[in-house]
Parts: structure tokens; C-alpha cells; sequence
């Protein structure tokens, strides 16, 4: 297989990666959430996190350079339109992903502690969790968008 083949595939993996996992594990813990049990709140939590640090963070190192690599190697030019809308929309979802960690390292703290003691989530779990769910949503629809852009690779 030729190297444009495979980093082709690299990229499409890591893109699918990021969505898919992202949708998967947010799906999960906004279930958990609305449960209301504490111990299933703590255990989404935790698969959260742990699904970001094991597939989200490696496959979204691996998005640039693979897009950088297979633009170079395509032939088009880094200011191409569709490549720096992609790029602009990828810092969008960056800029949401990187809070969206803490936050989440905090709500798994948070129920971890409150499922040990048998407690209620306290208030501060209702604010991060607000946190959360907003910066999740531009983060879904940039993704959304980089596939389309993508797709259609405007001029």
C-alpha cells in the first residue's frame, strides 16, 4: 500500500475516532446522568475520561499531521479554503475539548467521591456538568462541519 493510501486511511480512522468515540462516550454519560445514581454517574464518568486519554487524544494528535501530510503530498496548498475552514473548525473543537478534560477530571472526582460515601452529587457536580453540555455542542457541530467541508472541499 502506498503512503498516501495509508495516511488516507490514518486520517479517516482518526476523524471516525474522534466522532465516533466523542458521540459514544457523551451518549453514555448523559444517560448515566439523567439516571440520577450516583455510582452509574461515577463509572460513565470514569469510561469518559478514560476514553478520551486512550482514543480521543491519540487520534487528535494524529488529524493534523495526517491532514497536513496528505495536503502536501495531494499537491494542495495549505491556504486552500476547505483546508483552512477545517483547520479553523479543528481549533474550535480544541478550544472546547481542552476545558471540557478538567471538567470532566473534576466530575469523575466528584461522583467518585459521592458514590463512595453514599452522598448526593453536590451542587458544584450541576455547574461542571452545565460546563460540560455546553462546550460539547460547538465541539459536535465543528466536527459535523470538518466532514462536510471535507467532503466538499470548497473553493
Amino acid at each position: 500500500m502506498e503512503a498516501y493510501a495509508i495516511l488516507k486511511w490514518l486520517h479517516i480512522v482518526g476523524a471516525a475516532t474522534l466522532f465516533g468515540v466523542g458521540v459514544g462516550t457523551a451518549f453514555h454519560f448523559l444517560v448515566a446522568n439523567r439516571s440520577a445514581n450516583v455510582a452509574a454517574i461515577a463509572a460513565a464518568a470514569h469510561a469518559m475520561v478514560l476514553a478520551d486519554f486512550i482514543f480521543i487524544l491519540p487520534a487528535g494528535m494524529l488529524q493534523p499531521v495526517t491532514g497536513i501530510a496528505l495536503a502536501s503530498m495531494a499537491g494542495y496548498p495549505l491556504a486552500s479554503l476547505w483546508i483552512v475552514i477545517s483547520a479553523l473548525l479543528y481549533l474550535t473543537v480544541l478550544a472546547c475539548w481542552v476545558p471540557v478534560i478538567f471538567v470532566q477530571l473534576r466530575i469523575r472526582r466528584i461522583a467518585r467521591d459521592a458514590s463512595m460515601k453514599g452522598a448526593a452529587l453536590p451542587a458544584e457536580y450541576a455547574r461542571l456538568f452545565r460546563i460540560w453540555f455546553v462546550l460539547g455542542w460547538p465541539a459536535f457541530l465543528s466536527m459535523l462541519a470538518i466532514f462536510a467541508v471535507m467532503i466538499a472541499r470548497p473553493a
